[in-house]
């Protein structure tokens, strides 16, 4: 991969196996690049290779579109060129809240060199969960969506207000999926290690009962929800029947519910303090079963990484959350290894789907599309260490894990990043 260096003009890739979420095959071949879009991709004559300026031999790699990552926190292009992240769907969470046109404006200016950043409107004002924000003027600034934040709103007369504006305006409304009354104080999940640690707890019923409200709110209103990520069984059973139905909800995980439950959290690991909590073994087991089913519509990394001083705390003092965009990728790639999908269902869920959710021109190889590729070795071994890791910062609850699949190179409209 050393001879990727374009600036400009074509850029050939050779010798690969090309994943194609839309068409759900895996095939031999190449693909060649001109000016930033995808010219040609499959059987592709020797006489192309010649006369490209730059011929890179990806030697049996995954070749696949980059990544699209909904609901980071964060804006951090080191993690995401090295997971394989091209596009970053950011969560309203900001300081200020991107609670007016002119800050939405402002993320989605950010360089796209390396990183397309797409914002998520706050759903209220200052993410206060009381007054809503103003939508539409917020998506005529570039919002693709309207989110509420890391909170659930308690308030069920704003939310059905909510849902109809955003309806209005054919915007997804993205909610975390937790009553906080009910889980007020909470810090884990009832159950045997929350109880052996003493630590404050809420049932898994609190997902639950947030997406029951939400699913009868939006059938009531014909508008579109997303849950950013679920973990209980009973959540996914409440999808799964309202999908049936025909209501337009739509639902994500993380790699840290599908490989974790709450043990992880002893004795007292604050890299292992998530939001939405790290749940029980069979909420785990449900999780899986949800992805294998269909129920699950994307997977995404959770990106919110927490520096030491937020970290490095009393389990009750310390900050949810986990930086997992460089790990997305490879810890996804676990499902196809224990056969729960295939590698082109994958990628639909961490590329392809999340792309078509939210109406962007990524995520896909076409002829005529951006050319954000990425370039992955699916056998090669390797091990995750946190203080190693490329981004803001290395709190990963999967630190010391022994993995298998790596991103080799991340090439951004034709460019290759890092």
């Amino acid at each position: 991969m050393s001879r990727l260096g374009l600036k400009s003009g074509t850029l050939a890739i050779r010798n690969g196996r090309i994943i194609d979420p839309a068409t759900g095959t895996v095939s031999e071949g190449g693909l060649l690049i001109r000016d930033g879009l995808i010219e040609a991709f499959g059987e592709i004559e020797h006489g192309v290779f010649r006369k490209s300026d730059v011929v890179a031999d990806a030697r049996g790699a995954l070749i696949a579109p980059g990544l699209v990552d909904v609901g980071a926190f964060a804006i951090d292009p080191e993690a995401a060129s090295a997971g394989g992240i091209t596009t970053t769907l950011l969560m309203p969470d900001q300081a200020p809240p991107l609670d007016a046109p002119a800050l939405i404006r402002q993320a989605a200016s950010f360089p796209q060199d390396a990183l397309t950043v797409v914002p998520f409107a706050a759903a209220t004002r200052g993410l206060a969960g009381r007054e809503m924000a103003e939508i539409g003027l917020m998506k005529r600034a570039g919002a693709v969506a309207v989110s509420t934040g890391r909170e659930w709103i308690a308030d069920s007369g704003l939310m059905l207000r909510l849902l109809s504006y955003a309806s209005a305006f054919d915007m997804i409304v993205v909610t975390h999926a937790e009553d906080g009354i009910l889980a007020k104080g909470a810090v884990a999940t009832d159950g045997e290690m929350a109880t052996r640690l003493g630590l404050a707890s809420a049932p898994a019923i609190a997902e639950a009962m947030a997406v029951a409200r939400d699913i009868m709110l939006a059938e009531e209103t014909g508008a579109r929800i997303h849950f950013r990520q679920l973990s209980t069984a009973r959540a996914f059973d409440l999808v799964r029947a309202a999908k049936a139905r025909g209501v337009g909800v739509t639902c994500g995980v993380s790699p840290a519910h599908l490989l974790l439950s709450d043990q992880a959290i002893g004795p007292f690991k604050t890299f292992a303090r998530l939001s939405p909590p790290l749940r029980s073994e069979d909420d785990r087991k449900a999780t899986i079963a949800a992805v294998r089913d269909g129920t699950v519509d994307l997977i995404c990394s959770g990106h919110d990484p927490r520096g030491p001083e937020a970290k490095r705390l009393p389990y009750v003092s310390a900050e949810p959350g986990m930086a997992g965009a460089e790990t997305l990728l490879t810890l996804a790639l676990t499902l196809v290894k224990d056969e729960v999908i295939d590698l082109a269902r994958l990628f639909d869920l961490v590329a392809g789907a999340p792309a078509r959710l939210f109406g962007l021109d990524a995520g896909r190889i076409a002829i005529g599309a951006p050319a954000d590729i990425i370039l992955v070795d699916d056998g090669t071994p390797w091990k995750i260490v946190g203080e190693k890791l490329a981004g803001r910062a290395g709190n990963t609850p999967f630190d010391g894990l022994p993995v298998q699949g790596r991103v080799l190179k991340t090439i951004k409209g034709g460019q290759p990043v890092g």
